[in-house]
This record gives C-alpha cells, structure tokens and sequence, in this order.
C-alpha cells in the first residue's frame, strides 16, 4: 500500500514531491477526495482546515472532492470514494475519525487507494490510538476506540514542537515511548513519511524524532 502521512498536509515542495513519487499519473489527471470528518467535533476557528484545503488545491489536481463520510449516504459516499485515486483524511479528533472509519467498514477500499493523512487523519493509519504517546494529545474519546487501521506497524504523532501541543515534546515523548514496543514517528508540521510496500522513509523540511525503532 501507498501512504502519504504528514502533521499539517502539503506544506512545503518537498512533501509534495513524496505524494509525486507515489502516483504513476501527474497530478493534473488524479481525482483527490478530502475526508473531513475528524474536524466535526473539534470546537474554535477552523482556519487550519480551511488552510489545510487551500494547500491541497492549490497543487493542481484534476478534481478536489470533499465527502464527509458521518453524513452522507452509502449511495452518496461509495460512488465518490471509488472514483478517487487519493483519500486524504483531515485533522482532528482522531477517535471520532477512526470511529467512522470502522463503523462504515471502508478499510478494504483504501488499500486501493493512496493514502494521505493530515494529523488524526495519519495517526489512525497506525496499529492503536489509545496508547502512551497518542494520549499526550489528551483527545476526547467518546467512543472509547483503541485501535487503529493497521496500515503500518509504527505509531505516527503529528505537530511536534508545536505551540498548540504543549507535551509534544522530546522529554514526554522519550517517556510515554517507553510504554511502547511499537517504532514511534514523531514529526513537525513540515514533514511527512512516505510509505511505499514495504519502505519507509522520513522527508523534512523541519525535525523529527524516532523512538523503538
């Protein structure tokens, strides 16, 4: 499987370049769909996400769809969603997401897919999210989900060194990690990991840390 998985979505060239070498088409003939629903529980401004959509036309795909998969139809949705040569799940509350995202049981159509995750949207890809370092988030669960989509075998923590995540930082993340045997990726908002099969590599713009790898 193909995945892009970033904190903030295309912020910099050379996370665009890393969705350019997953594609085996320019990005003028791909249909990409946003998948929204991580940020419907999320309270306060939204400008990020709007951000987060600018960044993402602005590349110049040739459609830029936006399904939120709590909400519409399976008659609305599936049609939409298999059209699409991308699905990129936003940011947000990262169990509300993944909630959907199991209870509407789309797992099987995004292996057929490519991949990309902003924050929630790129933690979900991971084996569990109630865990050590994804608690440091100190997320709402209502759904009391635990576990991921299994797309990778590593733990993905967006918004290192951020000013809006206060424990997203070396000292908690070195200690939650320990709780941990899964590897843990921890990146800032101008970097991304390419996931290709069975590779996987780390491009940055900004820092990153690793931990049980």
């Amino acid at each position: 499987m193909k995945l892009l998985l970033t904190s903030a979505g295309f912020t910099n060239k050379t996370i665009v370049n890393g969705l350019r070498s997953l594609m085996d088409k320019p990005f003028e003939k791909l249909n990409l769909v946003y998948i929204p629903t991580a940020a419907n529980v999320e309270v306060g401004d939204k400008g990020w996400l709007i951000d987060d959509l600018y960044r993402t036309k602005s590349i110049g795909f040739k459609s830029v769809d936006i399904v939120d998969i709590s909400v519409v139809s399976d008659e609305v949705r599936e049609p939409r969603i298999k059209q699409a040569d991308i699905l990129m799940f936003g940011g947000g509350n990262t169990f509300h997401l993944m909630h959907w995202v199991e209870k509407l049981d789309i797992k099987e159509m995004l292996k057929t897919k490519v991949y990309v995750g902003i924050s929630a949207g790129s933690c979900i890809a991971g084996p569990t999210i109630y865990n050590s370092v994804q608690n440091l988030f100190d997320e709402k669960n209502e759904y009391n989900q635990k576990i991921g989509l299994g797309l990778v075998n590593f733990q993905f923590i967006p918004h290192l060194n951020s000013e809006y995540f206060s424990k997203i930082r070396k000292e908690y993340l070195e200690e939650a990690a320990k709780q941990m045997t899964e590897p843990i990726y921890a990146l800032d908002d101008q970097s991304a990991i390419v996931v290709d099969g069975d590779k996987i590599e780390v491009i940055s713009e900004g820092k990153y840390l690793t931990f049980n790898l």
